[in-house]
Formats: C-alpha cells, structure tokens, sequence
C-alpha cells in the first residue's frame, strides 16, 4: 500500500490547551510531527486551513444512542456516524438500548460489533448495561470490552431495559468497583415522577411531571452509593442545576464521580418551547432559563465535566406520535450534528471564549469513558481532526440533517460556527465543500471507522486496519 502523506497548516491549533501557529505532518493516518509555525511541506501535498476557521481534535461523544440492530430504522451506525462525522466527532461510545437485544450480555456486544464493523464512518466503543437480569454477571461484558455500565433509576422506556431500585443500584456500584469500572447513571427518583398517560400538548404540564427534585434524589442516592463502595459513578444528561452544589461537594470530599450535560439544556429553554412541540420532549426535561444559567455557570467553574449530546433519535411518527401529545410522543433529541454548533452560539452571546468549551467536547467526555489519549493533537496520535468555521452562520434544517429521520428540536434555529471539514486517521470523512450539508458525498465512501475496547483503549480492535 502507498505511504499516505500529508502536512496540515493553520494559524491556530489546539495544542496544549492553548491555540498556537502550527504545522501537522500527517504520515499513515498518524501525526508523525507537530512544527511550529507554517512549516515548508516540503514533498507533501499541503492542506491550508483558513484564517477564519480553527483545527480542533476530533471531538470525543460518549453518549450516543444508535440503536442498530433492533430498531435501525430509528438510527444505525451509518447514518449515526455520518452525522457524527459532520459535527466534527470522530469517536463515539454507544448506549447500551435503544438496539434489540440491549448490550446486557457478552452476544449483544458481539451483534453490535459485527453490524458497526460493516457500517461506522467513525471510531466506535460501546457501554454495556446493567439491568436487574444480569446482576451479578457482569465481569462477562467487562471482559468483553464495554467501556463501562449504563442504569436507570427509572423506567427506561422500553420494555428490555429495566431499571433498578436503590438496593439493586448498590449492588451494581459494589459489583463495578470490584471490576475498576464505572456506573453511568440516568438519575431521575420514579417515586417522585408523574404519570404520563394523562398528559397533553401542553409542555408545561410535561415539565411538572418530571420535577427536578427527582434528579436531586437520585443523584443524592448514586453519591451514597459511590461514596460507600468506592466505585467510579457518573451523571448522565445533568438537566437539574440546582444539583451542582452536591456534585461539587461530593467531588471535593473524594468521592468518583463525574457529571455530563447536553446541548439542549445549555441552549434551549422552557419558556420558549410551544404547546405541542414533542421534538422537544427528553428525560429529563429542558427546563427554564434561570436553570440554563445554573448549568452555564457549572460550565464555567468546572463542576460539568462533559458535554455530550445524548442522541436520542427515533422515527418521525414516534416523535409525532399524537400530534403534539408530550404523554405519547418518544422522549428524546436528536443532535449528534450539531452540538458544537449550538452550544458556541449560546456561549459567544454570553462571552464564554471557545477554547472553554473545546476540552467539554474532547478530552472530557474521553475521560469519562477511560478513552486514554483521545480528544488531543499530539505526536504519535491518530490524526483525528475537525476544522471549524467560527463565524460559520447558518440556519438548521432537519431535512438536511445526516441522522436517519428527519426530526430536529434544532430545526429552524439560527447557529454560529460549523464543522468543515474532519479527518479520520487522516482521512477526510466529511468535507462541507463536497455538495454541503447534502449526505451524498459521504456515501460514495466506504466505512473506515474502528472498534474501541476498554482494555485496549484507544487502540482499535476489529477487522479494518
């Protein structure tokens, strides 16, 4: 095979946690030098970067639902990854359900390799569950590779994938910490949630049923939990800010925990969501805007230690399901393509520069998931990056959107700043340039994505080299 070759300039890099003039020598798929300055590039095709645009590393998402197999005509790992592609990410890690059969066993995990393998444009890892049936046999899936274990607290949704109770959530943290693993935890209290069934259009109501006393009650019950068994706990799509002071606290006083949230939360609010608007609709719910600034200010003095998107996409008739009814439609956002896009328009109307968000979107969720070196421009490093446009203006349509159903809560919204272009080990799997948002270019490509395991993290394991 040809030696692949190739040097990147850009006026600002994101090394070291700075932004620096540099040069990058991709050779192979590697970053095989970084120089400072513009650098000659001598005997390599040079790619030039844009003074209005910035070189990122590949963004890091650890909270993707793709769905496949089981429910692919929600979601798959092609169009999953397409889309992640063209939001700059170039690892996901997959949640445990929404796919038939969930991955609660070491056969589901190998289902889902074996269908990412054929498909995924992108890296790929996985979460295993942990679900009442498999209590107990959890080792199995952490020999596996799983990168760690998901739970509810609540019901999930679907009927495959149970959720515990207090007694059962302690067992599944002692179980995890014997295994130097990590719980990842969706943290809402059921005995303080409302029913559904008698809901309607009206999205406050929606809101009411799923107070934030809920989320502080079960983050109160995982903090127990990690702090009695010394095992690693993390907060999943952290809506509630009002809880930061426990996770700050419980942080200070040495117990393992991380905290997420999600785009929507940072940039969406209560306020504005009409009556009937179920793309909208996620557990836990968007809430008002004093609460977004809460969320902006944990941000902002580290206590959040991830933004991740927590896609959740399903077919257009379950999110529509009875025209607007928030008790029937399907809970859930799809945003895997724009997050970056959302969550810098909200911060350069707050000031909030984007070299503070950059490590959320990189090394942050990597470090939840124990991705070891991913999310940075190094030496030795794959060469995985993201060009974006800062002052990119555009307008989302959900038509032109690369996830598999046309449904967006992000429809219509006026963002600043866009992904270019990303490369995969120095492969270029998205370019803007080639036909825009359309999804054309993409699949005339074949799949070079990898899989990750736990063990071996970041390196890949699986058929493609």
């Amino acid at each position: 095979m040809a030696r692949s070759e190739f040097t990147i300039r850009a006026a600002r890099v994101w090394l070291d946690g700075r932004w620096q003039l540099a040069h990058l020598d991709i050779v192979d798929g590697v970053i095989a030098g970084i120089g400072a300055g513009a650098g000659r590039g001598r005997r390599r095709r040079v790619v030039t970067v844009p003074e209005d645009a910035v070189l990122l590393p590949g963004l890091v998402d650890s909270h993707v639902h793709v769905n496949e197999p089981g429910r692919t005509e929600w979601e798959g790992f092609e169009s999953a990854t397409l889309a992640a592609a063209a939001g700059g990410v170039t690892t996901i890690v997959d949640m445990p359900l929404n796919s038939i059969p969930p991955t609660t066993t070491p056969a589901a995990l190998a289902v889902k390799r074996t269908r990412a393998a054929a498909a995924a444009h992108i890296d790929v890892g996985f979460w295993g569950g942990a679900v009442p049936e498999n209590l107990g046999t959890l080792a199995a899936l952490h020999e596996a590779g799983v990168f760690g274990f998901k739970c509810f607290l609540s019901p999930s949704g679907v009927d495959e994938f149970g959720h515990l109770d207090r007694a059962q959530l302690g067992e599944a943290m002692a179980e995890i910490a014997a295994l130097d693993s990590r719980l990842i935890v969706h943290a809402e209290d059921p005995a303080l949630l409302g029913a559904e069934d008698g809901l309607g259009r009206d999205y406050e109501s929606f809101l009411r049923s799923r107070p934030a006393e809920s989320e502080a009650s079960a983050i109160d019950a995982v903090i127990d939990a990690a702090r009695r068994t010394g095992g690693r706990a993390h907060i999943l799509h952290l809506s509630d800010g009002a809880a930061l002071p426990a996770i700050a606290a419980a942080k200070a006083s040495g117990v393992r925990l991380t905290v997420e949230t999600c785009p929507h939360y940072l940039t969406l609010i209560a306020e504005e969501i009409p009556d009937g608007a179920s793309e909208f609709k996620c557990c836990p719910p968007i809430r008002g805007e004093a609460n977004r600034d809460l969320l902006w200010a944990g941000v902002l003095d580290g206590t959040i230690d991830a933004i991740v998107s927590d896609h959740s996409p399903s077919t257009v008739q379950l999110k529509r399901h009875g025209d607007g009814h928030f008790g029937l439609a399907w809970g859930g956002i799809s945003g895997l393509q724009v997050g970056l896009s959302a969550v810098w328009t909200e911060a350069r109307r707050r000031g909030v520069p984007l070299e503070h968000l950059i490590p959320l979107f990189t090394t942050g969720p990597a470090a939840v998931a124990g991705l070891e070196g991913a999310g940075v421009i190094a030496e030795g490093a794959p060469a995985h990056l993201t060009v974006f446009g800062v002052d990119d203006a555009h307008t989302v349509d959900a038509q032109a959107l690369l996830h598999r159903n046309p449904v967006s809560a992000y429809h219509g919204r006026r963002l600043v700043g866009r992904i270019r272009r990303t490369w995969l080990r120095g492969r270029a799997v998205f370019d803007l340039s080639e036909g825009g948002a359309g999804a054309a270019p993409q699949y005339r490509k074949p799949p070079s994505g990898r899989l990750l395991a736990a063990r071996s993290a970041p390196r890949p394991v699986g058929v493609r080299a």
